[in-house]
């Protein structure tokens, strides 16, 4: 026998393949046999080789139309994009929604409720990615900033001296197109006639407005151009005018400076850095009318901002490169810090706000990570209820699936309709999402602190809302469309078909899936308000209560104090009064240039330093661990000297009362050292501080309200006090306790999101828990007889439904622990002052977890062991 009988001889297969592709159906086997036949007979002929030529040729010459048309097949798949076919799938899924009332109003307002969650979240991220777009020069704007190493920690700031905008603009003016000076926002009485306001404004350049291309409503962007001049907002324009014009009118700033109005902008938006700058008024105007700038306007004088605009042909990063040495050119004593300049763009501003002590850039933009992630798992909870629903009821669709595929139905046309389904839910609960979108945000407003709103007007909303609820739709029904559509007709009508036991293994892994996502909420929310509560319970070193301060905005408070303060005690409402050239709450000047015995020469030193007068520790109530307080018996007291604890220890001195520290070449005495005062971040190290005597370096009042009183009361004595020495000035006052709790501002709005997602979550886990333990309790309605008949009990009954997803849950807690943990511990790192990650908080959400999960499932669960067995038997 030859090899080719016993082993034949194929055609090309790859011009087979091509053949198949190529040809209509109905013509591809017809052709195929004709061609394999002579093939077989040419190689008996020719030989292989040319049998294979000829082969080749011949299917070749099949690439004509008429072999290439398709016959239209009544009944093929191809029905199921019709219009018809389409609006039947619509119509059959609307009607199981009617159905199954209970499973439609729990899918849908599970969906509704997570893509409420996302369209949040999406508006919020969004608000926070458009943050300054509003400013035509968005991408050329930044801050001149500067940046030093002490003693090894990389530190940087947007304190500026003045003389660095000359050198930027006359040797660097191909890269500059604009570079202004700037003030910091902070408030200002603004007064015409009889109307006096204290409102939020800077002082800058008469580039500014032009630079932050400002929205004018009367007047023109060059109005800082006059010397004596003012830019108001829309909304302090109709404050001081009403409807009367502004534009020329005299207005005075902290009684003092008398200003024209040349100009009025439109109200800057909520998501732009300079949203509370209501005014603005000439830099130079600034310069002239504070004599200590001018006297200070050096190379060691860092106390404003600056703002550049590149041109539009230059980089950040190149530019800055060009820049970084400037400063240790012009100061080349500084050459121990590393000094640098360098530019911060105006679309980094917002969420890469500042700089760790190894340089690495921090901000908020982990907050926008954060969330997106948690908006993408809520919708995924919501759509694992829709698939886990879904095929927990395939047994009661089996029969509909087999009778559709016997008469004619293709897998795909069933995938259709079940996708159909889904997607009629997704635009329901679209719908439903757009209403709780509404209700939610005002809430949601003040919790973030944004000012958001749905756009209905534009087109991008709409877009991406329906290209959501469609990708929403496909994910959800995409499953339980595939799972459905590949049972096999002839079991389930012959009634074989029974769900296989690895068939529930995908709604188990989903349910584990949602109560991790739902426990590492839980932990992450818990942990968060441990560390807020942590820093709250921090020893400030001071007493805040009844403590509050006024700022010295005018010139008629200044070279009044004693007079003033026998005045304010009195009245019987004031415990004690001082002024500062900082409250107790902030810090806001740092030095350097300090010698001590024993110091390092090579040591690099940074002290906070604040301005008091006497009885300024009386006041905020400092406690002392050695020394005294500053007195009056003592007149060597003007050149002495107060220091915290943090700055003895960074000194490195044992005994330090009585010793000798210079400050730029004067010599101070140590008087006293108090406990830590908590002047900055909570949740950082105390600062080294010292404090000096300067009744002329003073810039808040401080007044600690005697605590007999009604605090009412004594505002409104203090108030009647001030009218005396400044009659012209509203009389505004912050209480310390408040502003020190705004220093917790920011986590405490991250935790309290943080547990209205994680709520949501757990919220959106039952409900599906709810939904799947009714259908489970439903398909064992007859077990659950036959179990009582044979003398179980409720409880062994409810424990038999329970504890699978009691399981679930457990092993959720297993994953969710040392994914929380992972993460949390981060986040904490970049706190100094943090608190511990406590087994209990673990162990607490993950009972929780447990209590909710069998409160929910227990409901159906007893329900269905206290039906009546004969109730649940009559048909066998």
């Amino acid at each position: 026998m030859k090899t080719s009988d016993k082993y034949p001889i194929k055609p090309p297969l790859v011009a087979d393949r091509l053949l198949k592709w190529i040809l209509a159906s109905h013509q591809y086997e017809i052709i195929q046999g004709d061609l394999h036949e002579e093939f077989n007979y040419q190689v008996k002929k020719v030989g292989e080789r040319n049998a294979r030529w000829l082969y080749w040729q011949q299917a070749m010459g099949f690439i004509r139309p008429r072999y290439l048309r398709r016959q239209r097949n009544l009944y093929s798949s191809s029905s199921y994009f019709s219009h018809n076919m389409i609006r039947n799938y619509f119509k059959i899924a609307f009607r199981n929604l009617i159905k199954q009332k209970g499973y439609s109003l729990i899918n849908i307002g599970g969906l509704a409720m997570g893509m409420a969650v996302v369209m949040l979240i999406g508006l919020w991220i969004y608000d926070e990615l458009s943050f300054d777009k509003y400013h035509q020069n968005y991408n050329r704007i930044a801050k001149v900033m500067q940046s030093a190493s002490v003693n090894g920690e990389f530190g940087a700031g947007e304190h500026m001296p003045i003389p660095l905008r000359d050198v930027l603009v006359t040797e660097f003016q191909d890269d500059f197109d604009r570079v202004v000076m700037s003030s910091w926002t902070r408030e200002h009485i603004l007064a015409y006639g009889d109307r006096k306001f204290t409102k939020t404004g800077n002082y800058l350049g008469a580039e500014a407005p032009e630079m932050l291309t400002l929205k004018m409503m009367k007047g023109t962007r060059g109005g800082l151009r006059e010397p004596a001049s003012i830019l108001l907002s829309e909304s302090v324009a109709q404050a001081l005018f009403g409807q009367t014009d502004p534009m020329g009118k005299i207005v005075k700033i902290d009684n003092k400076l008398n200003v024209k109005v040349t100009g009025v902008y439109e109200d800057l938006p909520y998501n732009t850095a300079f949203r509370e700058m209501t005014f603005i008024a000439p830099w130079d105007l600034y310069v002239s009318s504070e004599p200590w700038i001018k006297s200070n306007a050096n190379w060691a004088n860092n106390s404003f901002q600056m703002l550049a605009q590149i041109s539009p042909n230059s980089d950040f990063e190149v530019v800055s490169k060009k820049i970084k040495n400037l400063r240790l050119i012009h100061v080349p004593e500084t050459a121990s810090f590393k000094p640098e300049v360098f530019l911060h763009p105006m679309s980094r501003w917002h969420l890469y706000t500042g700089w760790d002590k190894t340089g690495k850039v921090e901000g908020r933009i982990q907050y926008v990570w954060l969330f997106g992630i948690i908006g993408i798992f809520v919708l995924l909870l919501a759509c694992i209820n829709f698939m886990n629903l879904s095929t927990a009821r395939s047994e009661k669709r089996a029969k509909e699936v087999g009778i559709r595929k016997v008469v004619g139905s293709v897998r795909s046309q069933l995938v259709g309709q079940f996708l159909s389904e889904s997607l009629l839910v997704v635009a329901f609960a679209f719908v439903l999402s757009l209403l709780l979108t509404l209700l939610m945000l005002p809430v949601f407003n003040k919790v973030a602190d944004k000012n958001l709103g749905l756009p209905w007007s534009e087109p991008l909303f709409w877009f991406a809302g329906l290209g959501f609820s469609l990708l929403t739709g496909l994910i959800s029904g995409s499953y339980p469309a595939l799972y459905l559509s590949s049972f096999q007709p002839i079991k389930v009508l012959k009634g074989t078909f029974r769900i296989g036991r690895f068939a529930t293994i995908p709604r188990k892994v989903l349910v584990v899936v949602q109560f991790t996502v739902s426990v590492t909420l839980i932990i992450g929310t818990i942990i968060v308000f441990r560390q807020i509560q942590h820093a709250k319970n921090r020893p400030v070193g001071y007493e805040r209560n009844g403590l509050i301060t006024i700022d010295m905005n005018t010139p008629e408070l200044y070279g009044h104090y004693n007079t003033l303060r026998s005045k304010l005690k009195e009245t019987g409402a004031v415990e004690e009064m001082s002024t500062s050239s900082a409250p107790a709450t902030s810090l806001n000047s740092q030095n350097n240039g300090f010698e001590w015995e024993g110091k390092d020469p090579n040591f690099k030193e940074q002290f906070g330093t604040v301005a008091v007068t006497h009885d300024f520790g009386k006041t905020v109530g400092w406690q002392f661990v050695a020394g005294r307080d500053f007195s009056r018996s003592f007149a060597t007291d003007s050149s002495g000297m107060v220091l915290n604890e943090k700055a003895a220890n960074y000194m490195g001195l044992k005994d330090p009362v009585g010793k000798i520290v210079k400050w730029n070449g004067k010599p101070y005495q140590i008087v006293g050292i108090i406990k830590d005062m908590l002047m900055g971040s909570p949740f950082e190290p105390v600062y080294q501080t010292v404090f000096m005597l300067d009744y002329n370096w003073a810039n808040v009042i401080n007044i600690k309200l005697t605590p007999e009183r009604s605090t009412s009361e004594s505002l409104r004595k203090i108030e009647s006090v001030f009218r005396e020495f400044n009659p012209g000035s509203p009389f505004d006052y912050k209480f310390s306790d408040q502003q020190y709790a705004l220093k917790f501002a920011t986590e405490e709005r991250i935790g309290r999101l943080a547990s209205g997602f994680a709520i949501l979550a757990i919220f959106m886990s039952c409900l599906g828990l709810f939904g799947l333990a009714s259908f489970i309790a439903e398909q064992r309605t007859k077990e659950m007889g036959v179990r009582k008949v044979l003398g179980a009990s409720v409880f062994n009954l409810w424990r038999l439904l329970s504890k699978d997803f009691v399981l679930l849950v457990i092993i959720a807690f297993i994953i969710a622990t040392p994914t929380a943990y992972y993460f949390l511990d981060n986040w904490l790192s970049k706190y100094k002052y943090r608190t511990e990650i406590s087994w209990w908080i673990f162990a607490v959400s993950g009972a929780g977890a447990l209590l909710i999960t069998l409160l929910t499932v227990s409901f159906q669960s007893i329900k269905a062991a206290l039906i009546n067995p004969v109730k649940s038997l009559r048909n066998e």
